[in-house]
């Protein structure tokens, strides 16, 4: 699928590509598998709170000017658990999908058929070291981030009321030292999710060996996964551009109806009488932008990863050795054989 060379950056991104079509069924079946059940669980979790709180909506939809703190309490209660539920497995499922997806491209970069069951299994018993770099992550990005927003916020609030020109180029100033930061920290830390999966790491371990990697390349990393970023918006552009000519045209609004509106679905449904079709097509097209996006820059991560270990460990002898046994009579995975994952000196191991 790629030469067992250091890679350039059409061989990344093409080795995606490739990857994607040689590969769809386990790719995009379990990333399908995992959407599906997240909007399913998603949607029954919002069903059970409207019901659990029916009647306090309904005495709130009925005086919105005098909402009892009873009622408000209970309907902010129940959907806000639903949405940290919701949050939670958004976090699992794609951890889950990223998982699938480098496992999958373990098998494609040697050669191997990726069977749906195997990659699913790797996949799912390597999902909680990969939700735990996804929350390291978050964590190392939101700590100077919030230093540097409460550092600013005080500075702002007492120059503010003598000055708010000052105010405004302090806001500026954050801007310009706090998103730097971010993306730097977001690059030096890209390749631990491929680590966590391909060498079986734990999330620190992980997160080390995604800073070792990156040491030296960060520009380089941070320029492919910034075309990758590019390509992914120009795709789900395209995606996005038939769904939007098939869906019917809003009509405007007559605003001097004698009789207003019973609610706001109603005005809705009075401006596009085609409302369910075209959430129907909305829906679709953002599911084959969502399936593009959690499969392809997880894709071009792990190659930046490989890439790296071609450059610095050697591993392209690794990998043309594996790819030998693969071919090999006895098959992948023979004990004691360099394709077996988990051995030393293949992808799967911290070296």
């Amino acid at each position: 699928m790629i030469p067992l060379a250091p890679l350039g950056v059409d061989h990344i991104l093409g080795g995606a590509f490739v990857t994607m079509r040689r590969y769809a069924k386990p790719l995009f079946g379990l990333a399908l598998a995992g959407v599906v059940v997240l909007a399913a669980l998603t949607l029954g979790l919002e069903y059970a709170a409207y019901l659990s709180t029916k009647s306090q909506l309904d005495r709130m939809l009925a005086a919105p000017r005098s909402i009892d703190w009873t009622d408000l309490r209970a309907v902010l209660i129940a959907f806000g658990t639903v949405w940290v539920v919701g949050m939670v497995v958004s976090l699992v499922a794609s951890s889950f999908i990223q998982a699938s997806s480098t496992a999958t491209l373990h098998d494609a970069v040697l050669g191997r058929r990726a069977h749906v069951g195997a990659v699913w299994k790797r996949a799912w018993s390597r999902t909680p070291s990969v939700l735990g770099v996804t929350l390291l992550l978050g964590l190392t990005v939101a700590v100077p981030m919030i230093a540097l927003i409460v550092l600013f916020a005080l500075m702002a609030a007492a120059v503010a009321s003598s000055d708010p020109f000052a105010s405004f180029g302090l806001v500026l100033l954050l801007l310009l030292v706090a998103v730097p930061l971010m993306v730097w920290l977001f690059v030096r830390f890209s390749f631990a999710p491929a680590a966590a999966v391909l060498e079986g790491a734990s999330p620190v371990t992980a997160m080390r060996r995604s800073a070792r990697l990156v040491r030296g390349a960060w520009w380089r990393t941070f320029g492919i996964l910034l075309l990758g970023g590019l390509i992914m918006f120009i795709v789900s552009i395209v995606i996005n551009v038939p769904f939007q000519f098939a869906m019917p045209a809003p009509q405007p609004y007559d605003l001097s109806s004698a009789r207003e509106p019973a609610s706001v679905t109603e005005i809705y449904a009075r401006m596009m009488p085609d409302m369910g079709r075209s959430l129907v097509l909305s829906a679709i097209s953002g599911i084959f932008v969502q399936l593009f996006s959690l499969v392809f820059m997880p894709l071009v991560s792990s190659l930046l990863y490989i890439d790296q270990r071609i450059r610095r460990e050697g591993l392209a002898d690794v990998l043309v050795r594996a790819a030998a046994v693969t071919e090999a009579p006895g098959g992948p995975g023979t004990p004691g054989t360099p394709g077996t994952p988990g051995t030393p000196g293949t992808p799967d191991s911290v070296e």
